[in-house]
């Protein structure tokens, strides 16, 4: 019989998936990943590295996962990929009104007692100049990054196939890979059918995106995002225009774009930065994020042979570094890795 004892099954191809499986072929595990053609929440994600201006009070261990994996971002995560991925350096978050401004000034002080100060500035627009007239509050994250999450898996899939990666139909249950030695779960809300008690459900989201068009002003610099009467919302620079996101609430599996969300994105998005009604309205998509009730991600091992990271919320393509060094740390029985304590893996019902 075939050795499986350094063979691995990961099921999921989306960004957690394929870091994990790209980390365990760079340690030398025969790798197959157990992927859909159809597009998941990986492909609508607005791609932001960002712990501080995601960050808020009582997610101090969210903040500090965020933190850790920001670090193996710039450290080497991106080796491999090419330079491109990379669209924005640095996050300016701003306030519209007086009561977005108080939210902003209770993250910054929070970000401060943390011990990760961000720069506070009452002259926004001379951070981003193409900011609507009245905007003042803000601060900016220096090291805050974004990437172009579609360039990154498709560069992350690339990877893996030059270091020996193969590829499978989706596994519909546990037993439809008994023959790898060792199983990650990385499929995000579809966890729960092959665990189930994986407290992970499915939060929609509705992301944009617009198209720069000649005659246009300029696709800014760094990451802008903004509290609009209380609502979040994002610009996040691209080759090509700037994606907008995300509205969040509970919907089933629905991923059918809504009049109501897709409104709401275009009106905040252009209170922050009008220019954007002159661009092109290019895609309207919705995904579904895998969420959990406190945010944190399930990452670790759930008995001796399968393993688990899924629940990644909004913060898949931030955490997928540390996600992957935490279960290559798990793969080879070692010490985790460096940084946060990995979240408690909950105790759940072993599949029949």
């Amino acid at each position: 019989m075939p050795d499986t004892t350094r063979t691995v099954a990961v099921i999921g191809g989306g960004v957690i998936g394929l870091a994990v499986a790209r980390r365990a072929a760079l340690d030398g595990w025969t790798v197959r990943v157990h992927r859909t053609d159809e597009p998941g929440a990986s492909w609508v994600a607005g791609g932001m590295l960002a712990p501080h201006s995601e960050g808020w009070p009582g997610e101090e261990r969210l903040l500090a996962l965020g933190l850790a994996s920001l670090r193996l971002w710039r450290e080497g995560f991106l080796t491999g990929l090419p330079p491109e991925v990379v669209t924005a350096r640095q996050s300016l978050v701003v306030a519209v009104d007086r009561a977005d401004a108080a939210d902003l000034g209770t993250v910054a002080a929070w970000l401060s007692a943390q011990g990760h100060p961000v720069t506070v500035t009452t002259a926004a627009r001379e951070v981003e100049p193409l900011l609507a007239q009245g905007i003042r509050h803000g601060f900016v994250a220096e090291t805050e990054l974004a990437v172009d999450n579609r360039l990154v898996v498709a560069a992350l899939s690339a990877h893996c196939e030059r270091l020996g990666v193969t590829w499978a139909p989706p596994a519909r249950a546990l037993a439809d890979v008994d023959d790898a030695g060792t199983v990650v779960i990385a499929n995000g809300i579809d966890a729960p059918a092959l665990w189930p008690g994986l407290p992970i459900r499915p939060v929609k989201g509705e992301v944009l995106r617009l198209r720069w068009r000649r005659g246009c002003m300029p696709v800014p610099q760094r990451v802008i995002r903004a509290r609009v009467r209380g609502r979040s919302v994002y610009l996040v620079p691209r080759a090509d225009g700037v994606v907008v996101g995300a509205t969040q609430y509970e919907h089933g599996r629905d991923t059918a774009p809504a009049v109501t969300g897709v409104r709401e994105l275009l009106d905040d998005a252009c209170t922050v930065l009008p220019a954007l009604g002159e661009y092109e309205l290019a895609e309207c998509a919705a995904g579904l994020r895998p969420m959990t009730d406190d945010n944190l991600p399930i990452v670790g091992r759930l008995d001796e042979r399968t393993l688990v990271a899924a629940g990644h919320g909004r913060s898949g393509f931030l955490l997928a570094p540390w996600t992957a060094e935490a279960i290559a740390a798990e793969l080879r029985g070692s010490a985790q890795p460096t940084g946060p304590r990995l979240p408690t893996v909950p105790k759940v019902a072993v599949p029949q």
